[in-house]
């Protein structure tokens, strides 16, 4: 059979036997959810395939969210022939015979599309291979991978080819294609009776990660897992899909009312101190699906508005856990919010900057926006030294202590004060220094 043989069409049988995911793949860019910012209307990727004018390519993305889809949809659009390779499979005699096949076709009027499925397991010599049919035009390469290109694919290939990010698919993203298979009578499980609650199909797009092949695997493994009634109807349980997903049915809705409960259980928590309270709703918002870079968000928050400089560490800590979960992802990142959270709750609290802060917010919506006083002004040209900026500016660096009495305020706030460190921590340091401040202050104005 020649590479490019075309299969005949399935009888109804043999495509129902097909895995859901298969089944419902998209077959026009207006049924492909998600990346918008790539498929939209008028977006640039989307017009060069409307156009019948593509390049090859390397989709970069995590599971799930259309790559293969898209490469099929671009095949079909363009009415290319479509080759597609598995890294795991393919060896360089393979891609050899291919490649000829591709530049007779090409000789003959006909384009062909290759895509490499895991581009990124592909060696040095397999991708060598494609280099010079890239390059001729012979084919046009369509590379996948969940890893970052510039680390795994040869920079000759790399620099021939357009890279697009692909991004996981968001909750309602997940939620919408499985209420599309459910209904779908032609493809999808429209024919199967199933009963299904809202609650149990956020709970299969929350654990599915953005991976829409995820999301329908579990939905098709709950049909399959469930058996019909007397009405012959399938009704799909939060216990049986507890059971499918081996994880826990909790309660939790990233976008109502539950959400805010459990953060703030969270915060509070942490701001009393309590440890053992504070990994708990960790745990707890982690394990229900929350984002954790959500929750890595709000411990950077809670470092500065609860601890400050009582701890300066605290801040570092929560940039270093963020970093890492963005690093590292999920479940090995969430170790590191873990160490964070438990952190924060055995630091020492101050809301002095917090307060602070607000006094500043405060005291600029009750006075008028003040000048910056001249001295205080770097004189950057000879007029504005000459109409007095910089005039009266005290170097502290000329002087013993490095304090100089000069006021740095509006002259309408001079003496104002609006830091005021505790006890706790390091801020009973700040709060010495400051003192020996003032009192240098007041020396050098006398």
């Amino acid at each position: 059979m020649s590479l490019f043989a075309k299969l005949e069409p399935e009888d109804s049988r043999a495509a129902a036997a097909r895995p859901l995911a298969e089944r419902m793949r998209p077959r026009t860019l207006d049924e492909f959810t998600g990346q918008e910012g790539l498929l939209g209307p008028g977006k640039p990727l989307r017009t060069q395939i409307e156009r019948d004018d593509i390049g090859s390519m390397i989709l970069w993305g995590p599971p799930g969210c259309g790559k293969t889809t898209l490469a099929r949809l671009i095949a079909r659009m363009t009415h290319s022939e479509f080759v597609a390779f598995s890294a795991v499979l393919t060896g360089i005699k393979e891609i050899k015979d291919v490649m000829a096949a591709a530049e007779h076709a090409r000789r003959s009027g006909r384009r062909t599309i290759v895509f490499v499925d895991e581009v990124h397991r592909f060696n040095k010599a397999q991708q060598d291979a494609f280099l010079p049919h890239v390059e001729a035009g012979n084919i046009i390469l369509i590379g996948a991978t969940t890893e970052n290109p510039s680390f795994e694919v040869i920079a000759p290939l790399l620099s021939r080819t357009r890279v697009y990010v692909l991004q996981a698919l968001s909750i309602e993203q997940i939620e919408a294609l499985l209420r599309r298979a459910i209904a779908d009578k032609e493809r999808g499980l429209g024919n199967e009776n199933i009963e299904i609650s809202d609650e149990a199909i956020q709970h299969i797009a929350v654990f599915s990660g953005g991976d829409a092949r995820a999301a329908y695997n579990t939905l098709e493994a709950a049909v399959r897992a469930v058996q019909p009634d007397a009405k012959d109807k399938r009704t799909i349980s939060r216990e049986l899909l507890a059971e499918l997903m081996q994880r826990k049915f909790l309660l939790y809705d990233k976008s109502g009312e539950e959400h805010y409960n459990l953060i703030s259980a969270l915060h509070k928590s942490v701001r009393n101190s309590d440890p053992d309270a504070s990994l708990y709703w960790l745990v707890r918002m982690l394990e229900s699906g929350e984002d954790p870079l959500y929750i890595a968000r709000r411990l950077v928050r809670m470092a500065s508005e609860d601890i400050g400089l009582a701890e300066p560490g605290a801040l570092a800590v929560t940039i270093a856990a963020m970093q890492a979960v963005d690093f590292v992802g999920p479940p090995e990142g969430n170790l590191a919010l873990a160490q964070a959270a438990v952190y924060l709750s055995l630091a020492p609290k101050s809301n002095a900057l917090y307060t602070g802060y607000g006094s500043v917010v405060a005291d600029l919506e009750r006075t008028r926006t003040e000048p910056v006083p001249l001295h205080l002004r770097n004189a950057a040209t000879g007029l504005m030294k000459n109409i007095g900026y910089g005039k009266g500016y005290q170097y502290a660096h000329d002087v013993e202590d490095k304090v100089t009495g000069m006021t740095c305020l509006p002259d309408s706030l001079a003496g104002r004060s609006y830091y005021h460190p505790t006890d706790q921590g390091f801020e009973t340091r700040l709060r010495q220094r400051m003192e020996e401040i003032r009192r240098i202050k007041e020396k050098r104005k006398s």
